[in-house]
């Protein structure tokens, strides 16, 4: 590609990740700060409000000018959750005005449709409307979306190599500083010249550093943009439900590959900013909404579940409209994401040096760690860290294997279509539930450190693992894993009490560890063994739970500690 290079954006570098913005939406059409966002006190308040509401992770005053909150007002607008503003500067026209398109900043019937949606899966198809509609414009002076030239940039690669993949390399240098007006024959070769380059070179990460560097002499900005703009820009991508993560990079997901195609037909608009506008806030249409594409889909969706031998049954839906179709589609959606679950889990033992590694991340509040060569980069966003470190202990449980249960019903919390998570557990349940032959293990985890853990933890721990006790027919453990787990907490624990609502007291047994114990353990029976078992840990916890009776809360405490040094 010749001259001057433009790197498009899809999100916000302000708003990283997108599975946040209905929680943020949500708090915010709450409040009485609707249409007050467009002065420093609104968007400030609006900060304060999101972190208050634990949507964000902000210090107290750290977003004194309100730039944080225009870029959350920004990404509600892009995305057509709320009403931009109409003036020429934002790429209206003159003749247009407020009232051809609603009060600015309310919430459009898309926000409201966004806001209802009650599962990952609904949340990301109100993503992938929004981002199929031509927004950003071309080097043409026409519009595009970046979502769908995306894919229309991997099924030509499809065309050429059998494969939808691209690795995060090809994708920060070709695709994102690309539109349709360029020729998508020369964006390709570009991407397997890249490719065919680097399997040559000996010196991946070099490979990729001259690359950036060559490119950044065309490029007016940072040539540190193309790393962290690429990191953002597949984040959103992924938020559609429609491309999945490939190693570091992206590839389609492939039950969506019919639908895939029907969405890169039309590529350019020259409509007006006030019509496509129009469209997204109105609520963008899928072709699945026409009844005869829904029918095709699913019936593709249909061969693909076949061919992998699972059972299916959509006999309850009558087929009779758009909605009936997808509905069934959505059934047999679920099933499939439940199999590629259950798969997953499989892995997870194989993967406990990463998960290892993702400890490792969590304990110093965030952060990245790169491998060699192509493998995948792992990351801990600062403002994620609670949700990972849930889901981190999730996976070291399916590492552990020999569950009863199946590994979307240990979990509380929601993961997207690559696993990752969304969001932490709601407060009324367990964080994990891991049933085994002999006994269930509540396992609660937590950020929260000092005075304020005991607290926050002391009350809901022990009422979860009660609760338990009361549903099983077999021993129940509780494990609480925190990244430093505080003397007042560990006391409480160490009493073990719950009185029912017929006062009737309950014996529970709660063993406290730190992130860095529990990682020492975990790490430990992987690296002595050929295959890791729960008893292993239940030994473990049944030891220190009868020295809680004879010890006090600091000795217990360092009990525990004393123990886990062997595993070092």
């Amino acid at each position: 590609m010749d001259g001057k290079i433009q790197i498009w954006q899809v999100g916000n570098t302000g708003v990283r990740n997108p599975m946040r913005i209905q929680d943020a939406l949500m708090v915010y059409a709450k409040s009485d700060l609707v249409g007050k966002l467009r002065s420093v006190e609104g968007a400030s308040l609006l900060m304060s409000l999101l972190s208050a509401k634990g949507v964000l992770n902000n210090q107290a005053g750290k977003d004194s000018s309100g730039s944080y909150g225009r870029k959350w007002r920004l990404v509600f607008n892009q995305n057509g959750f709320t009403y931009p503003e109409v003036a020429v500067k934002y790429g209206f026209c003159k003749e247009d005005k407020q009232n051809d398109l609603g009060a600015i900043d309310h919430l459009t019937p898309f926000g409201e449709a966004f806001l209802k949606a009650n599962t990952v899966p609904a949340v990301q198809e109100c993503f992938l409307r929004s981002m199929i509609i031509n927004m950003k414009k071309a080097k043409n002076g026409k519009y595009f979306s970046p979502l769908s030239w995306t894919l229309a940039v991997l099924l030509e690669l499809e065309k050429k190599t059998g494969n939808t993949a691209v690795s995060f390399v090809e994708f920060a240098t070709c695709i994102q500083t690309s539109d349709p007006s360029n020729n998508i024959m020369v964006v390709v070769d570009d991407i397997l010249k890249i490719r065919k380059q680097k399997q040559k070179s000996t010196a991946k990460k070099v490979f990729d550093r001259k690359l950036y560097e060559k490119l950044g002499e065309r490029y007016p900005k940072r040539a540190e943009n193309f790393k962290e703009y690429g990191d953002m820009n597949l984040r959103y991508l992924r938020a559609s439900g429609i491309i999945q993560r490939k190693g570091r990079g992206i590839a389609i997901v492939k039950e969506k590959h019919k639908l895939t195609i029907t969405l890169t037909k039309k590529l350019l608009s020259e409509d007006s900013q006030l019509s496509r506008y129009q469209i997204l806030c109105t609520g963008p249409k899928l072709p699945i909404d026409d009844i005869n594409m829904a029918r095709e889909i699913l019936e593709d969706l249909i061969i693909q579940y076949k061919s992998r031998h699972l059972e299916i049954d959509i006999s309850e839906y009558s087929m009779g409209s758009a909605i009936d179709i997808n509905n069934a589609r959505r059934s047999i959606e679920a099933k499939l994401s439940e199999a590629n679950e259950l798969i997953y889990a499989e892995q997870q033992a194989s993967e406990w040096r990463e998960i290892s590694d993702y400890m490792s991340l969590i304990m110093k509040r965030g952060g990245t760690k790169e491998y060699d060569d192509d493998r995948e980069m792992i990351k801990v966003p600062k403002e994620e860290v609670a949700a990972y470190l849930e889901w981190v202990i999730w996976r070291a449980i399916l590492a552990i294997d020999h569950l009863k249960n199946a590994p979307y019903q240990v979990r509380s919390f929601r993961v997207d279509q690559d696993f990752m998570p969304v969001n932490t557990a709601p407060g009324n349940r367990p964080d994990l539930v891991a049933e085994f032959d002999d006994c269930v293990l509540i396992i609660e985890v937590t950020m929260s450190e000092n005075s304020r853990q005991e607290a926050m933890e002391g009350e809901p721990v022990r009422r979860h693992l009660a609760d338990a006790m009361q549903i099983y027919n077999k021993p129940v453990y509780g494990l609480f894993i925190a990244r430093n787990v505080d003397v007042n907490t560990v006391e409480t624990f160490r009493h073990g009490v719950w009185y029912t609502k017929d006062e009737n007291k309950l014996d529970l047994h709660i063993v406290p560890f730190s992130l860095k114990q529990f990682k020492l353990f975990f790490e430990g029976i992987f690296k002595d063994n050929d295959e890791a078992k729960p008893t292993q840990l239940i030994n473990l916890m049944s030891a220190f739970d009868m020295d809680r009776k004879l010890l006090d809360a600091p000795q217990w405490k360092h009990r525990i500690e004393e123990t886990m040094i062997p595993y070092n």
